[in-house]
């Protein structure tokens, strides 16, 4: 039935100002606003919608995974703007929070409302 629809993702943040801020400055994403909700343009064509809720509980799931082609690069240049990279007790990860172990190269990282997002360094990259 819905095969052929056209799709989109969503997801809350509690900070909607927060939120653009760190999107479109700190990860360069390219954004626009209407009616009090941020729509995240990503690579690909896909946008993403980011909106605003009072009671927001951040995602305990990667919601967003941008596909790299130099992670060790990538993590740098975030580091370097401020973003803190997760560690977690079942997943070892270096000394710059990546995970070198089953799977591909993966970094996880939250954005300001505690949403899990990552940098992935794509095969071959």
């Amino acid at each position: 039935m819905f095969g052929t629809t056209k799709t989109f993702s969503s997801f809350s943040v509690d900070d909607l100002d927060t939120a653009r801020k760190f999107y479109g400055e700190t990860l360069g994403v390219g954004l626009s606003e209407e009616n009090g909700i941020l729509t995240l343009h990503l690579a690909g064509g896909r946008d993403v919608l980011v909106y605003p809720k009072p009671d927001h509980t951040p995602a305990s799931y990667t919601i967003l995974n941008f596909l790299v082609d130099d992670i060790e690069a990538a993590v740098d240049e975030l580091s370097g703007r401020g973003v803190r990279f997760e560690r977690y007790d079942h997943l070892p990860t270096d000394d710059k929070g990546i995970h070198r172990e089953e799977g591909p190269l993966i970094a996880w990282f939250t954005d300001p409302a505690g949403n899990v997002l990552s940098v992935i360094e794509e095969p071959g990259g």
